[in-house]
């Protein structure tokens, strides 16, 4: 997503194709399994997919070059590791800008 900036719904947009638009957003839903960090920005953008516009596939783009400057990095779990893993959550109360409803996410 373009830092600094929160994803509304962008009426006054140019319109795009919702196909293409939801093609990506599955492909990116796919990642999520193995690349958690992008759970967030791609569920702020899966929001959009009924009447996306270039500004919410811009954001999509921007989350594609994130993953080509990334791919070679990722965490790396031995099966012998005796690491403890935690998990931590938090949530945004009433910050989506369109309905007021909260935003939570996971790690």
């Amino acid at each position: 997503m373009v830092e600094k900036s929160k994803m509304d719904e962008d009426r006054e947009g140019k319109a795009v194709d919702p196909l293409h638009y939801h093609g990506m957003i599955v492909t990116l839903l796919y990642l999520t399994a193995s690349r958690p960090d992008l759970q967030f920005a791609i569920c702020m953008c899966a929001r959009y997919q009924a009447w996306p516009t270039k500004k919410h596939v811009q954001a999509v783009k921007r989350i594609f070059r994130y993953l080509r400057r990334t791919v070679n990095r990722g965490l790396w779990y031995p099966k012998d590791s005796s690491v403890a893993l935690t998990a931590f959550a938090d949530a945004d109360h009433a910050g989506f800008q369109d309905t007021c409803r909260s935003t939570s996410g996971s790690v």
